[in-house]
C-alpha cells in the first residue's frame, strides 16, 4: 500500500468526522422534530401594545398589500400601530400610504440596511408606549391570529420569539426548494432544538421581542448583513432563550429563480463564516467557564456546510467511496449518507411528499453547483447590501400553491 494512499485514507477519516459529524447533528434534531410543541396557555389575561415595524427598501408593488393586512389582525386596534419605514420609495407610493391609518416613516438613507431603518423608527416611535416589537420583512403577511398568539406567548417571561414563516408562493421549481429548505429550517434549529431546551434560531423577520429589550438591543446593532445572527448571538452570548411560536404563522416570498438564490445564499455563507470566526473561540470559552450551551451551540452550527452542500458531497464520496476505499471506510460514508438524507426526509413537511416536489428535486443539482461557486466568492458577501426585489402578491396565489 503506497504512502500516498494511506495519507488519502487518513484525510477522508478527518472530512468523514466532519461531513458525518454535522449529518448526525442534523439527523438529531430533525428526529426530535418530529414529536409536537406544547404551546402553553397563557399564565395572565394581560392585553399587550405591538409596534409591528416593517423596514421597506424599494417595495412599492408589495407594500399596500402588507400594510393592508397588516390592519387586518384579529386583535384590538388600539392595542398595535402598523409602523412602515418607506426608503427610496416613489413620491405617489408615499402619498397613497399616507391615506393608510398606520405610522409612515418616509427617509431616503444614504446606506441602507434594515439595522439603521429598524433604529430610525425605534427612535422616533414614543418611549412607554409599547410592550413588544414585532419584525416583518416588507412582504410578509400575518395570519389574523398572529398578535393574539404572540400577546399570550410572551405571557410567560421571554424576551425574544421566533415565529413560523411559510412560504407564500409555491409557483417555481426554485419557490418549491426554498420553501422546503424553510421548513426543513424550522424543523431542525427551532423546533427540534426547543424540544431539547436550546433556543431557536431566528431568521430575520417573523420575530417578536419585548419592545424596551429590543430598543436598547438594536442600540449597539449596525451590519448589513446577518443582521439575525448578530442578535440571536447577542442573546445567546447573555443567556437569553429564544423561544419558537410553531402555530403562529407569516407568509412570506419565496426566491423564484437560480440566481436570486444562489444570491441569497452567497450572502448567508459570507455572513456564517464572518460569525463563526468572531464568535466560536468566544463560545468555547463561554462554554467552559460558565457552561454557556446555547452560544457554544450556535457557534457550532455556523462551521457546518449548507445542506444541499453536505448532502451532495456525502452522496458523491460515498459512491465514488464503493470503488476505491476499504469497506469500513465505505460503510461509514454510507451511514453518513442515510443520516443526512433521513435527516431531511425526517424535517420535511408531510404536505411536501407530491409530485410537484419531486419534479422541483431535478433542479436540485443546479442548486449544488451555484451554491458550490458561491463558496468561491463569499468573501465580504455580508458587507455589501444586496436587495431581493419582492414582486409576489398573495392575492395571486391560486389554491393549490398555498
Amino acid at each position: 500500500m503506497s504512502l500516498l494512499y494511506e495519507i488519502g485514507i487518513v484525510i477522508q477519516w478527518v472530512l468523514l468526522l466532519y461531513l458525518g459529524g454535522s449529518a448526525l447533528y442534523l439527523f438529531w434534531f430533525a428526529f426530535l422534530s418530529i414529536f409536537p410543541l406544547k404551546n402553553l396557555p397563557p399564565v395572565d389575561l394581560k392585553k399587550r401594545r405591538f409596534a409591528v415595524l416593517i423596514p421597506s427598501y424599494m417595495e412599492d408593488e408589495v407594500i399596500f398589500e402588507v400594510a393592508e393586512q397588516a390592519l387586518q389582525q384579529n386583535y384590538p386596534k388600539d392595542l398595535y400601530d402598523v409602523v412602515v419605514i418607506a426608503d427610496k420609495f416613489k413620491t405617489k407610493t408615499i402619498q397613497k400610504l399616507k391615506q393608510y391609518p398606520i405610522i409612515l416613516f418616509n427617509e431616503n438613507f444614504s446606506i441602507s440596511t434594515k439595522t439603521r431603518a429598524l433604529n430610525y423608527a425605534l427612535r422616533l416611535l414614543p418611549d412607554n408606549h409599547y410592550d413588544v416589537a414585532v419584525v416583518l420583512d416588507a412582504d410578509n403577511l400575518m395570519e389574523k391570529d398572529f398578535l393574539a398568539k404572540l400577546n399570550d406567548a410572551f405571557s410567560y417571561p421571554y424576551q425574544a420569539i421566533q415565529c413560523h414563516r411559510v412560504a407564500k408562493n409555491l409557483n417555481t421549481n426554485f419557490a418549491i426548494l426554498d420553501a422546503i429548505s424553510e421548513e426543513i429550517n424550522n424543523n431542525i434549529f427551532r423546533k427540534g432544538h426547543r424540544k431539547m431546551g436550546l433556543s431557536s434560531a431566528l431568521i430575520g423577520s417573523a420575530m417578536a421581542f419585548r419592545y424596551d429589550f429590543f430598543k436598547n438591543l438594536m442600540k449597539e446593532v449596525e451590519v448589513v448583513g446577518g443582521f439575525d445572527k448578530e442578535l440571536e448571538l447577542r442573546l445567546l452570548y447573555n443567556h437569553h432563550i429564544i423561544h419558537y411560536l410553531d402555530d403562529a404563522f407569516v407568509l412570506d416570498e419565496k426566491v423564484q429563480n437560480v440566481k436570486v438564490f444562489s444570491r441569497q445564499r452567497r450572502r448567508w455563507l459570507s455572513a456564517q463564516f464572518h460569525y463563526f470566526g468572531k464568535h466560536f473561540i468566544p463560545a468555547l470559552k463561554a462554554l467552559i467557564s460558565n457552561g454557556n450551551i446555547d452560544y457554544f451551540n450556535k457557534a457550532f452550527q455556523y462551521i457546518q456546510l449548507p445542506r444541499i452542500l453536505l448532502l451532495g458531497l456525502l452522496v458523491l464520496i460515498s459512491f465514488i467511496s464503493l470503488f476505491v476505499n476499504p469497506l469500513s471506510l465505505t460503510i461509514s460514508w454510507l451511514t453518513a449518507s442515510f443520516f443526512i438524507i433521513s435527516a431531511l426526509f425526517l424535517a420535511t413537511p408531510l404536505r411536501f411528499y407530491n409530485f410537484r416536489t419531486l419534479k422541483a428535486l431535478l433542479a436540485l443539482p443546479i442548486g449544488f453547483a451555484f451554491m458550490f461557486l458561491s463558496l468561491l466568492s463569499i468573501r465580504g458577501a455580508n458587507k455589501q447590501f444586496i436587495h431581493t426585489k419582492h414582486t409576489y402578491n398573495a392575492f395571486q396565489i391560486k389554491k393549490k400553491d398555498r
